[in-house]
């Protein structure tokens, strides 16, 4: 007896720590899938208000280091320059937590996959590139000898920290959202305006090359040309003085006219498809759960309150009757 109340005992011990895993384990699981809903809102389908505070702390930081990589061309005061210099390590530290912490979550951001291709698959994804892009150059000359001039050119990266607004900003979701849909007839108008600019600009040189050797050097001088005039800007560094140029150059201009429409007319059209795709999902969303709609939800309401109405005073007509009698 004492022999079975030691081994119970014992197995008490032993599974004391088990439990004590799987009960970590469980709260590190909520607390994981907590920080996945603040940080993918829209993914998880629930906008709560600690991830509206962290896309706008984000928002607000990206402004800030954007704003900060154009004042500091200017010649400012020492005192400015240190705060912006903060202002940059600051949003640093905050970008880096941000980026180890998608990272952290990759799996839930891909279920199908086991954890390790889920991160893997997330660094290798556009968003998560252009966070470790827009973080590197702070870190760079801290790990490897760069230059003054290299330093310089690699801070440049850093504004690349406007594409990190689209996870935070509709608009710009709209607009990536439209270049994905029409990115097949965007890429046919532009290969035809890539192909009438080379055949221009090889015209071009051929006719103008014998009047003025100085400015159509080669076909790239031709190309430019070509551009300038097919995008209708004309800055005038560069233009025909023969017949046949001339008469190039003319019918170049009016072709300009129609091949910078095309793709605008794509993308116009693109964003009026997504704008009518938003007010029907709009529209859907006020049919309430039991799939009737709003106005017909209020006439049952009217007709309800019309039969309350007169049962009212059919009830009311009885007892005057009852008095009466």
């Amino acid at each position: 007896m004492c022999q079975m109340r030691t081994v119970w005992s014992k197995g008490i011990k032993q599974s004391e720590p088990k439990q004590n895993m799987k009960a970590w384990w469980m709260m590190y699981q909520r607390v994981k899938q907590r920080v996945f809903a603040v940080i993918e809102a829209e993914r998880c389908g629930k906008v709560s208000l600690a991830s509206k505070l962290f896309a706008s702390v984000i928002f607000a930081l990206i402004a800030v280091s954007i704003f900060a990589v154009f004042v500091l061309t200017f010649d400012l005061p020492v005192g400015v320059q240190k705060f912006f210099a903060q202002v940059e390590c600051g949003s640093v530290v905050i970008f880096s937590a941000e980026y180890l912490v998608r990272l952290w979550t990759a799996d839930l951001l891909y279920p199908a996959l086991p954890h390790w291709r889920a991160r893997i698959r997330y660094i290798r994804s556009g968003l998560a590139l252009i966070d470790l892009v827009s973080i590197l150059p702070y870190f760079i000359p801290y790990v490897l000898p760069v230059n003054l001039l290299g330093l310089r050119s690699l801070r440049l990266f850093r504004l690349l920290r406007i594409l990190k607004m689209r996870r935070y900003t509709d608009s710009l979701t709209s607009i990536t959202s439209v270049l994905k849909q029409k990115s097949y007839q965007l890429l046919v108008s532009m290969s035809l305006v890539s192909v009438l600019l080379l055949i221009a600009s090889l015209l071009m040189y051929h006719l103008e090359n014998g009047a003025q050797p100085d400015k159509f050097v080669n076909a790239f001088s031709g190309f430019w040309w070509a551009v300038v005039t097919l995008t209708t800007v004309g800055y005038g560094d560069i233009y025909p003085i023969t017949v046949g140029g001339r008469l190039l150059g003319a019918m170049i201009a009016i072709l300009g006219i129609g091949m910078v429409a095309i793709p605008t007319s794509i993308l116009s059209a693109g964003f009026v498809e997504g704008l009518s795709k938003r007010s029907k999902a709009e529209s859907k969303s006020n049919v309430e759960s039991d799939g009737i709609p709003i106005n017909q939800k209020e006439l049952e309401k009217l007709l309800r309150e019309i039969v309350r109405d007169e049962l009212r005073k059919h009830e009311a007509e009885k007892d005057i009757r009852k008095e009466s009698i």
